[in-house]
């Protein structure tokens, strides 16, 4: 590890703007209330307190709902999500942030502080707002 180089966190590159649904809104539901498609998911907000949040990824309806060809007016978030989530602390170095995206298939997750949802992170983030401008700086 370099000792000169500064520690890049998730929180100064993950994005504050995402789209929280209902596990039990429709597909074509939460993709009309979609009001951040870069996120290129759907956070599913839990259902009560001791509940743990989900996520679709915009490739999960692709590969479940459209090439499976199904009606995205029928087909509840709930069947095609991921649960639970694996979150991110917004205090994490990226460098680990891409190791654990590595050690588990992941492309993004969310970022959770104190129980809530605060951000996505994604390797687009981690790369272009991490990296490259880190390297700009230096």
């Amino acid at each position: 590890m370099n000792a000169n180089r500064p520690v890049v966190r998730v929180r100064d590159v993950m994005k504050t703007d995402f789209d929280l649904v209902d596990g039990i809104d429709t597909v074509a539901d939460a993709l009309r209330k979609s009001q951040h498609p870069e996120s290129k998911c759907f956070i599913v907000n839990k259902r009560h307190a001791d509940d743990e949040y989900g996520i679709v990824l915009l490739s999960d309806i692709a590969k479940k709902v459209i090439a499976r060809d199904k009606s995205p007016q029928r087909v509840n978030i709930y069947e095609i999500m991921t649960k639970p989530v694996v979150g991110v602390d917004p205090a994490m170095d990226i460098r680990y942030c891409s190791r654990l995206f590595e050690n588990f298939g992941l492309s993004r997750a969310p970022v959770i502080a104190e129980g809530q949802v605060i951000g996505i992170i994604g390797y687009t983030d981690i790369v272009l707002r991490g990296l490259r401008d880190g390297l700009k700086s230096s």
